[in-house]
């Protein structure tokens, strides 16, 4: 008993060793960081002491993946039992040792200091070679604050005025699609005057007030002349959706067209609406405008390529008849009109079809279909289904919404037309031009 009682007195002092040797592995930390930090110094030297002679070498490019080191990399490791350190063991003389392999050419790199940085072709900094044209872009040359167009209206303008100029917000989106449909649709075209048939086997879809929107979009915008030619043999309205009106017609023009010297003297024979279209009325007696036929539509159509750039026109539903085949022979473009409802939309296809099988397959896959959605039955259908089809068959569709002025049938004026309505308007323009 006595031998035992020593040992047990003996076990509980020592209970309380773990808790100084904490504070020892405390206070000697800071000396093993200093002996790493010798050890990794020691490994540069080494490294340095072994290296040749590379005063007339130069050295290549350090990738980028030892300049991203962090200072988490080179964190002290750390130390258990099977942890051993050897040379190079440590991420430090890790980076050391990689260093040494690109010195020595044991890893491949690619020296890319003779190649500008983008950085350098942004600030025009010369890299040591002759630049290439390509590299004198707009990205580089142009002051993005500076080549913006002050603003034209609403409230980026008015800011623009507060601040007296210090602020240029530059045009709103509304604005800048607006001005995008006014380059498109003022696009200058060559190669003579463009005659652009709108045609339709139904009447009573809007195929005269689509002419009438579509030429006084263009003519608004253009530089040039427009015109509008009232070609329907069974009498046609297109001249009384303007406000302004002449007694002369077609016939009248045909009848004189030896006089016809000048564009004053063909002015004498059309009407101008305020947004500078000028239309050409057919007659008002049936028996004059049946008459209206191939070779009376080719005198017009010559008389028109003098003087005007952009010709629409206006055709009847007779899609047999003789002006029909003069009109398509002499087309640009085309544009088809269709109402919203099912028999409607289902002529307009019809139409398609018999121009394919007549000659006239490249003109309707360069065509627009104009879907007048005023019409009866509209609420009934998906219009959606409709675009669809036509667009597997066409360039382009354009929906024409409902308007109360169009829906009177009588005169238009463009500027008191809804705004979707001008939209509409404007983006079938531009469709028909893009296409000439």
């Amino acid at each position: 008993m006595s031998t035992e009682t020593p040992k047990t007195s003996a076990k509980k002092p020592a209970a309380k060793k773990p808790a100084a040797k904490k504070s020892t592995a405390k206070a000697t930390a800071p000396v093993e960081s200093a002996d790493r930090i010798s050890e990794v110094s020691d490994a540069t030297e080494r490294t340095v002491e072994q290296a040749p002679e590379v005063s007339n070498i130069s050295l290549p490019a350090i990738p980028l993946n030892l300049m991203a080191r962090t200072s988490e990399d080179f964190e002290e490791p750390s130390y258990s039992k099977d942890n051993n350190l050897s040379h190079a063991g440590t991420p430090a003389e890790a980076v050391v040792s990689e260093i040494a392999d690109i010195v020595y050419g044991e890893i491949d790199t690619v020296d890319t200091g003779s190649l500008p940085t983008r950085r350098d072709r942004l600030s025009g900094e010369p890299s040591g070679k002759p630049e290439p044209v390509a590299m004198l872009t707009p990205e580089r040359v142009l002051d993005a604050k500076k080549k913006r167009d002050k603003p034209t209206e609403g409230w980026n303008k008015f800011v623009y005025n507060v601040t007296f100029h210090a602020v240029n917000l530059g045009d709103s989106p509304q604005t800048r699609h607006r001005k995008a449909l006014d380059t498109s649709i003022g696009r200058p075209l060559t190669g003579g005057t463009k005659f652009v048939p709108v045609l339709t086997r139904k009447g009573g879809v809007g195929k005269t007030t689509t002419t009438t929107l579509l030429g006084m979009a263009m003519a608004l915008v253009r530089e040039d002349r427009v015109l509008a030619i009232d070609a329907n043999p069974d009498r046609g309205t297109l001249a009384e959706r303007f406000n302004k009106t002449t007694e002369k017609t077609v016939r009248d023009l045909v009848s004189n067209a030896a006089k016809i010297l000048t564009f004053n003297d063909f002015s004498e024979y059309v009407n101008r609406d305020k947004t500078r279209l000028d239309v050409l009325a057919s007659d008002t007696d049936p028996f004059l405008s049946e008459a209206f036929g191939a070779n009376d539509y080719n005198i017009v159509a010559d008389l028109a390529s003098r003087y005007y750039s952009i010709a629409l026109t206006d055709c009847g539903t007779g899609i047999i008849h003789s002006v029909m085949s003069a009109t398509l022979q002499r087309a640009d473009g085309l544009v088809i009109v269709s109402g919203g409802s099912f028999d409607e939309a289902r002529l307009a296809s019809e139409t398609l079809t018999w121009l394919e099988s007549n000659g006239y397959g490249d003109l309707v896959k360069n065509s627009i279909v104009a879907i007048n959605t005023a019409t009866q039955g509209t609420n009934l259908i998906k219009l959606r289904e409709i675009e669809d089809h036509f667009n597997s068959r066409v360039r382009e569709t354009v929906r024409v919404p409902y308007d109360a002025m169009l829906a009177a049938g009588s005169y238009i004026d463009f500027k008191k037309l809804k705004p979707e309505t001008q939209e509409a308007a404007r983006q079938l323009a531009s469709l028909v031009v893009d296409g000439l």
